[in-house]
C-alpha cells in the first residue's frame, strides 16, 4: 500500500513539475511574442520616419520650399491683376459706349400678348 501512495505522490510531483516547466515556457514565449512585437514596432517606426525623410528631400527637390511655391503664385496674381486692370483701361471708352448705344436705342413695341379691350 505504501509502495502504492509512494508511486501516487511521485506521478502528482512529476505531474506538477511537468505543469510548472509548461508554464515558464509559456512565459518565455510570451516574454519572446512581446519583444518580438515591440522590435517589430521600433522597426516600423525606422522605416516610417525614413521614408519620411525621403518624401521630404523629393518634395522639396521637385517642388521648391512651400515659401518658394507661396511667392510663385503671389507674383502670378500680380501679374494678373496688372493685366486685368491694364485691359480694363485700355476696353472702358469701348465698352462704355457699346453699352450707352444699346441703352439709348430704343425700339418701342406693344408685347404679343397685349390685347387692348375698349
Amino acid at each position: 500500500m505504501a509502495s502504492q501512495t509512494q508511486g501516487i505522490q511521485q506521478l502528482l510531483a512529476a505531474e506538477k513539475r511537468a505543469a510548472e516547466k509548461v508554464g515558464e515556457a509559456r512565459k518565455r514565449k510570451q516574454r519572446r511574442l512581446k519583444q518580438a512585437k515591440e522590435e517589430a514596432q521600433e522597426e516600423i517606426e525606422r522605416y516610417r520616419q525614413e521614408r519620411e525623410r525621403q518624401f521630404k528631400e523629393f518634395e522639396s527637390k521637385h517642388m521648391g520650399s512651400r515659401e518658394g511655391v507661396a511667392a510663385k503664385i503671389d507674383a502670378d496674381t500680380a501679374n494678373k491683376i496688372v493685366e486685368m486692370n491694364r485691359s480694363i483701361s485700355v476696353n472702358k471708352a469701348a465698352l462704355l459706349s457699346e453699352i450707352l448705344t444699346l441703352v439709348y436705342d430704343i425700339k418701342p413695341t406693344v408685347h404679343k400678348n397685349f390685347q387692348y379691350t375698349k
